[in-house]
């Protein structure tokens, strides 16, 4: 039996988790002076309402002996190869965990680098998943979770770089270009960074361009795809931004969910972010 994990920063409900039999390891968020277990004890809301009122917020990845603990913990069941499928290594020292504790482990663990953040993450997840239950091997998991990854696209709008500046998510000079020509910058994710992709005057011309660029990633897909929309205490705006996707790419509905605690505290409130996996 080959078990697939991944970290709580993918995006993954308790429900889907279960459904696909997938582990997932939880990121800490400190609030203040306060620690939190993502998933557990934190919300976005309150990574919302810390960020307005400047009470400082940080994220903290899983240790190597947390990640050994559940690579064992899915041994003892049974598991006789782990997939641990994780956010980009650019972004977070998860992986470098999760590899640390590979290592060490009773079973052969191979660990993915998605390149991705968010439920980008998640849809590698999955696709490894559905590569297990298909009767793949380990090297055809681990395969189909990279390529999900490496070929999603994730674009994401947000209000102010300055959140991402803050946590060094991105460059302090495009930080500072969005706050000097007062835009609405467009981000996407390459080669496992956060890197500004345009930059519009208003937050409705910029959905607008988020929406179509959207829309030309879809088209590309020849075999179809997955999609979805996430956002960070902006949910009338996401579900309208939804809402238009779905009737221009003739779907009858595309799931809107809220970021998680570790994205949220990175991004902050706003953002709305549109991701599509080939299938």
């Amino acid at each position: 039996m080959i078990a697939i994990v991944t970290d709580s920063t993918s995006s993954l409900s308790g429900s889907d988790a279960e459904r696909e039999r997938i582990t997932v390891v939880p990121l800490q968020v400190i609030i203040g002076a306060e620690v939190h277990t993502e998933g557990e004890d934190v919300t976005s809301e309150m990574i919302a309402d810390a960020l307005a009122s400047f009470v400082p917020v940080s994220t903290s990845r899983p240790t190597p002996d947390e990640f050994l603990a559940v690579y064992e913990r899915l041994a003892s069941e049974g598991a006789e190869a782990i997939v641990s499928v994780h956010l980009s290594a650019r972004m977070s020292g998860t992986l470098d965990s999760a590899v640390l504790a590979a290592k060490q482990a009773s079973v052969p663990v191979t660990c993915v680098d998605s390149t991705q953040v968010g439920i980008a993450t998640g849809f590698a997840a999955g696709r490894a998943a559905q590569a297990r239950d298909a009767g793949e091997d380990v090297v055809g998991v681990a395969d189909a979770a990279r390529r999900a990854g490496e070929t999603s696209t994730a674009l994401l709008y947000v209000d102010t770089l300055e959140y991402l500046r803050r946590g060094g998510r991105v460059g302090a000079a495009a930080a500072l270009i969005g706050s000097a020509l007062a835009v609405k910058p467009i981000l996407t994710i390459s080669d496992g960074l956060v890197v500004p992709l345009e930059r519009v005057r208003t937050q409705a011309k910029a959905l607008a361009r988020l929406e179509a660029l959207a829309v030309e990633s879809a088209h590309a897909c020849a075999d179809g795809f997955d999609i979805g929309v996430q956002h960070l205490a902006a949910l009338s705006t996401a579900t309208a931004v939804a809402e238009r996707l779905a009737s221009t790419l003739e779907r009858e509905s595309i799931p809107v969910d809220e970021v998680g605690a570790v994205i949220g505290a990175h991004v902050g409130p706003g953002m709305i972010a549109v991701t599509i996996t080939p299938r």
